[in-house]
């Protein structure tokens, strides 16, 4: 397939076993959207479908099937939990909206026990696995994740998701879901997975909304673990952002941090400040769909025209069941 050209679509969803994960049964889709982001359970899609089973709970894979030129290709979009809270009749023709979840939900629909924790030096891959012992959709664990500098406590109303973010943090890895609803849990990306350019991939239309926010940009981090607390201040006279240089202190606070190996509350606050200083160039737009693009990956882009050139992290996208998988998609680089 050549993305960048014209093809015919029909989506669909199939009914999955979750004991096998493998689909059992079509059902036709008449319209949807789906909703990637990077926080929370990082997908959701609302679809409407004809003679679906209301009332039911259901697990669902959402497929995209792409012709071009006499050949083609299924894709996986999305795989959760679908359920179909209202029915709509037209005649003796049904209407069935459904609301679906990502395969992180049953994570979030477990609390962990009062006391629980993930204990110093346990490898925060292990950790997560057991994590995600709740939910049935396949994971695959990269090696050699960092162990855990210090222990990492429940908190009230700790769910199993909320933990696996803050494990996530801590060993500064991200969750990566496929359209067949594996989970992957990996590093952060490193390379660009993707390429769009005017001249060889000419992907994206010409409507780009570009911005910057300098305003939000703190010059003051204070961070705080137990009784221990550290603040780090930007009094650089050559930065832009500095107290000075402003006139002004912008505060950013956070408590109950998660400490690296070695690392002091005021080392964490000072490369706390040094992150939250990176100025981010943000890019809104619409492209054609690509697989295997999703929230956390990196592209390279190349429209110096519209002011977004270099590699961008991609943040967040909707992708609505239509003519060429139309995709909006928000992007940031520093």
């Amino acid at each position: 397939m050549d993305w960048s050209n014209g093809y015919s679509a029909r989506y669909y969803l199939q009914v999955v076993d979750p004991a096998t994960w493998r689909d059992i049964e079509r059902v036709d889709i008449t319209k949807g959207m789906i909703k990637r982001e990077l926080t929370g359970k990082r997908e959701s899609a609302d679809i409407d479908c004809v003679d679906y089973d209301m009332g039911l709970e259901q697990w669902i894979r959402i497929y995209l099937d792409a012709e071009q030129d006499g050949s083609g290709v299924h894709v996986p979009l999305f795989t959760g939990i679908a359920s179909s809270p209202s029915l709509d009749f037209n005649g003796n023709v049904s209407r069935v909206p459904l609301a679906c979840y990502s395969v992180l939900k049953p994570c979030e629909d477990v609390a962990l026990p009062l006391g629980w924790y993930a204990p110093a030096g346990a490898r925060g891959s292990d950790v997560i696995r057991r994590l995600l012992s709740v939910t049935p959709a396949p994971t695959v664990i990269a090696d050699n994740a960092p162990a855990l500098s210090q222990a990492i406590i429940a908190e009230n109303k700790e769910t199993h998701l909320t933990m696996i973010d803050k494990i996530l943090g801590a060993i500064n890895w991200r969750v990566r879901i496929s359209g067949d609803g594996t989970i992957n849990v990996l590093p952060k990306a490193d390379t660009a997975v993707a390429v769009f350019d005017p001249l060889d991939n000419d992907m994206i239309e010409t409507s780009v909304k570009v911005s910057a926010d300098w305003y939000s940009a703190p010059n003051v981090y204070r961070a705080t673990t137990g009784d221990i607390t550290g603040i780090a201040r930007d009094e650089s006279p050559d930065s832009p952002l500095s107290i000075g240089s402003r006139g002004r202190e912008v505060w950013l606070t956070e408590s109950g941090v998660t400490l690296a190996a070695n690392e002091s509350v005021a080392q964490y606050a000072r490369r706390k400040l040094a992150e939250a200083q990176r100025i981010m160039q943000s890019a809104s737009y619409t492209r054609r769909y690509l697989p295997d693009v999703v929230p956390g990956d990196l592209i390279q882009l190349h429209y110096p025209r519209q002011q977004i050139d270099g590699i961008y992290s991609v943040k967040s996208q909707s992708i609505t069941l239509s003519h060429g998988a139309s995709t909006v998609e928000t992007v940031t680089k520093e």
